[in-house]
């Protein structure tokens, strides 16, 4: 096509398909008209924003921006919407958060709790996804929009959504699309989230590839978001160039930084550190695409808190997190060890863990550009960070 970019081949000759999380999954869809990143287009300009009124895509609700104030970062920030007269609109103008009912390892009691809670707690109106024969248990007067069939942790992303159409994943994606919903949880099949969302939801304008972002604690108090935390395992240096101005975007938006500090995740700060990926990444980020970056870090420097964006490919993002996950598990269970070994080391535990006895996962994981999102442990931490 004249004035685009060929797809080149990946360096080491992998597929260029984007597959999201270690699940590999190929979806296949079609691209939105002036996606394609051509020469002088995704390189030169941030991802295009949404003007107010703009009509929202492929049925999706308008996006509201919802953004935290400094001294709560980790509390969510709940904002009212307003009419164009200035007016707070009814009540019922305020579309659910569709919840996965029967995603995760402990669903759907701790969903549903954790749903409820989110509810009643913090007044954000829920809507579960599931089976409507009762087996949900006590959901606390939530609706429940049906679905009879579960994607399961071990399911093939891409063929599930394909195939298990009155899934639970399958029809909360749509309840967004349709607009019943404004955006979707789940804390099941990584992938088939990611899935569900590319092929009901769309993607925004001018986005190559979604990507996940994970929301990694850091010593200084406040998150730094690492993206692509398992979405696209195999990329090209162009969409790491999206991924930070997503990511930049975020951090504004959802955490008030006015200018994010944004760095590329490599084995070392120099530019010529890296392998080939890394290196163009590095090279089109310096050259400028309207975000601050301050350069390349290495793993060691993800919980310091000098950044507040960190780019990179899916797949080495995955490992970085779980290997974070795996790292802070084995250091807690070695102090929980020793603070059981005598009765002088428990006095000194409790004394440690006033304040801190409700550890925080490593990641908190949502899709930047597709409104879809996925947790650890379920619905019950949609009222966190």
């Amino acid at each position: 096509m004249p004035g685009s970019v060929q797809p080149k081949p990946y360096p080491s000759g992998e597929s260029d398909d984007g597959s999201p999380q270690e699940e590999d999954l190929e979806v296949e869809e079609p691209e939105p008209a002036g996606s394609s990143l051509d020469a002088g287009g995704a390189l030169a300009q941030p991802v295009p924003s949404v003007q107010p009124g703009e009509a929202a895509t492929r049925r999706m609700p308008a996006l509201r921006v919802v953004q935290g104030s400094p001294g709560g970062r980790g509390q969510l920030t709940v904002v009212a919407p307003t009419t164009k007269d200035g007016e707070a609109p009814p009540k019922t103008a305020s579309l659910p958060v569709a919840v996965d009912a029967m995603g995760g390892d402990r669903a759907p009691s701790e969903i549903v709790a954790g749903a409820r809670r989110a509810a009643e707690e913090l007044g954000i109106p829920v809507v579960l996804v599931g089976p409507t024969d009762g087996s949900l248990g006590d959901t606390g007067g939530l609706e429940v929009l049906p679905a009879s069939e579960v994607i399961a942790m071990n399911d093939d992303p891409a063929q599930s959504v394909r195939t298990k159409r009155d899934s639970t994943l399958v029809r909360a994606a749509e309840a967004v699309r349709d607009g019943r919903a404004s955006a979707m949880v789940s804390a099941g099949n990584t992938g088939a989230t990611m899935a569900s969302a590319l092929l009901r939801m769309g993607r925004l304008p001018g986005v190559a590839r979604p990507a996940i972002a994970a929301l990694i604690p850091a010593v200084s108090g406040r998150p730094a978001a690492l993206v692509d935390a398992g979405a696209n395992a195999d990329c090209h240096a162009e969409w790491l160039v999206q991924f930070a101005q997503m990511g930049s975007a975020f951090m504004t938006r959802r955490f008030g930084i006015a200018v994010p500090k944004v760095a590329l995740l490599s084995i070392g700060e120099e530019p010529t550190k890296g392998n080939q990926l890394a290196k163009e990444a590095h090279a089109l980020l310096a050259a400028g695409v309207g975000i601050d970056f301050v350069g390349n870090v290495e793993g060691r420097d993800l919980l310091d808190g000098d950044v507040d964006v960190i780019v990179t490919d899916g797949f080495t993002g995955n490992v970085a997190l779980k290997s974070l996950e795996g790292a802070l598990g084995a250091l807690f269970g070695v102090l929980g060890r020793v603070f059981e070994a005598s009765p002088e080391t428990r006095a000194a535990g409790k004394v440690l863990g006033n304040g801190s006895t409700r550890r925080r996962p490593v990641g908190r994981c949502c899709s930047v550009s597709t409104a879809c999102a996925s947790s650890a442990t379920g619905a019950r931490r949609l009222g966190r960070y």
